[in-house]
């Protein structure tokens, strides 16, 4: 079960980037994140009011942990991508946010000491291998020729916060419920970017309402945060963040089959080659290695 949230997660988050995207020129970033997690808020509160209530105490002990939480996730993650994606290229994010389940184990490492396996690290080398023929297109002599942006460097930093936000979801207090748990996240995060969106209105930056604009938003809202969310704190809750990290590169999987729905665009040579070292990798690293070591030696 946490296996198939973390793939509907990712699914989600996938239409957000394709939806950051195509309406980068419409909607101002910050403007974006802002209304992103205000109509989120509405969403879950009614829902959950009464347990915040009666949570108070608990979440009063641990309110320095929910405001130290909710930055890399609500505050920084999604608005570090809607801002790489002002400038930023498609591939250069791609190959960068790639980069997230790295970090992730780096941050555990150095956070916890966690390790990875032998037969773990095999899976996340061949998922970025398959991660890397799928954004070359077959050439990876295509990575000589990157040049890295400002965008770029936002997806870097969004990268790293959400690997930090995903480490430190194991010391999440477990007498809060996790619909409560976003309840708190969401309402600290957004304290925190009111200033930010505040100060982007001040520039000139407004939101020119249409029905692609409130689509847009209402999706951002719903899937990509309150149900990914909720199905991510659940998942890593369940096989931790290195084993949740890994799902990450299944993002141009699914950016692929979304490109093919929407955008018209033709399902090409290489993409099968890319798409199974993904799946591969993804097997290789949710496997228990107990299991895999008595096939082996079953077969010997």
């Amino acid at each position: 079960m946490a296996y198939f949230l973390l793939v509907l997660t990712v699914l989600f988050w996938s239409g957000n980037f394709v939806l950051g995207r195509g309406v980068h020129d419409l909607i101002p970033p910050v403007a974006l994140s802002f209304w992103r997690w205000t109509i989120a808020l509405v969403i879950i509160l009614p829902f959950t009011a009464q347990k915040v209530i009666n949570s108070l105490p608990a979440i009063k002990k641990n309110w320095k942990f929910f405001l130290g939480l909710s930055i890399p996730s609500v505050t920084c993650f999604n608005t570090f991508i809607y801002l790489a994606l002002q400038t930023s290229t498609a591939i250069n994010t791609v190959l960068i946010n790639s980069m997230m389940p790295i970090f992730i184990v780096l941050i555990s490492w150095v956070t916890f000491r966690d390790r990875l396996t032998l037969v773990q690290t095999i899976g996340v080398l061949i998922s970025l291998l398959g991660l890397t023929w799928l954004i070359t297109k077959g050439d990876p002599r295509i990575l000589r020729s990157i040049q890295f942006s400002r965008g770029d460097l936002w997806t870097l930093a969004a990268g790293i916060s959400w690997a930090l936000y995903s480490v430190l979801l194991r010391k999440r207090p477990q007498n809060i419920k996790p619909d409560v748990f976003l309840t708190c996240l969401i309402s600290f995060g957004l304290v925190l970017i009111i200033p930010i969106y505040l100060w982007e209105l001040q520039t000139g930056a407004n939101v020119a309402l249409s029905w692609p604009v409130v689509g847009s938003i209402v999706y951002v809202a719903v899937f990509p945060s309150v149900v990914a969310y909720l199905f991510w704190n659940r998942a890593v809750g369940i096989v931790g963040a290195n084993k949740a990290g890994i799902f990450i590169h299944l993002m141009p999987v699914f950016g692929t089959i979304l490109s093919i729905i929407f955008l018209g665009e033709r399902l090409l040579g290489y993409h099968i080659p890319g798409i199974a070292l993904i799946f591969i990798g993804i097997v290789l690293t949710t496997a228990d290695q107990l299991k895999i070591a008595f096939l082996w030696r079953k077969h010997m």
